[in-house]
């Protein structure tokens, strides 16, 4: 089957990356100082000189959005990606977990684990995913195909390589591209339509940012500071690392 033209390409984004600045702003509405408080390190900030409030604050959630975001972005390209692939060579959800894509392609059954960039693993996760592909190769072998063909791909939505990694290979930005798709130029194609109504969005979100800003700070100096302003490390450290926490009060959020 053709690959879908650049106009359909565009209304597909169109039509589902507002799902991805939807769930932004919904995660940001969702955060809790206290819970962000706990997941970083703060002998860092105090080893970096923050002095302010709102600098922790700032760094605080910048760091945590980032992954965040990293992670709800991927999940837009993968769907992307298994949409496209669908068009052209109909492709599927592979019934194995770990297994994202699925596809018949030059007499080879193709299984696919896709992520957002070529970074995204540790050596634990790598032992999963080399077992999600074990899986597929033996469900796939049963019944009336045990000389299929299967061959595993790690797919990266950006990035550059095209590597052999015996079990499996990675393929990254335009190799992955043009693998699922059959065509070079899909990874430079879809940049445009992923600009639809990005202004109106971002505007959105960055008024949302500025109130989770200025509320936290607002709980940080009331937690955390000293009645001169200054951040009070120690009061700050009970809470993080302390092996009895520190109690504070809980605190009522208005409503919104």
């Amino acid at each position: 089957m053709p690959l879908p033209t650049n106009e359909q390409i565009a209304a597909w984004v169109g039509q589902h990356i507002g799902e991805f600045h939807a769930k932004r702003l919904i995660n940001l509405g969702a955060l809790d100082l206290r819970k962000l408080l706990k997941r970083k390190n703060p002998y860092l900030f105090r080893a970096k000189n923050v002095l302010s409030a709102s600098d922790v604050v700032v760094t605080l959630l910048d760091a945590h959005l980032s992954s965040q975001e990293e992670t709800l972005f991927g999940d837009f390209l993968e769907k992307l990606a298994v949409w496209i692939n669908a068009a052209v060579f109909s492709g599927r959800k592979s019934s194995t977990i770990g297994i994202d894509l699925e596809f018949d392609r030059d007499g080879i059954r193709y299984v696919l684990a896709i992520k957002s960039g070529p970074n995204w693993a540790n050596s634990s996760q790598i032992r999963a995913m080399r077992s999600s592909f074990l899986k597929a190769r033996q469900a796939l072998r049963t019944g009336d195909n045990p000389n299929l063909h299967v061959e595993a791909i790690n797919g990266c939505c950006y990035g550059r390589c095209e590597t052999d990694c015996g079990d499996y290979r990675k393929l990254c930005g335009q190799s992955f591209w043009s693998f699922i798709s059959g065509s070079d130029s899909l990874y430079t194609d879809i940049v445009e339509p992923l600009g639809h109504q990005a202004a109106e969005c971002d505007e959105a979100f960055r008024a949302e940012y500025a109130k989770v800003v200025n509320r936290f700070t607002g709980e940080l100096i009331a937690d955390f500071c000293d009645p001169d302003g200054a951040l009070d490390w120690e009061r700050l450290l009970k809470f993080n690392s302390g092996r009895d926490g520190l109690k504070l009060p809980k605190r009522l959020r208005q409503p919104v």
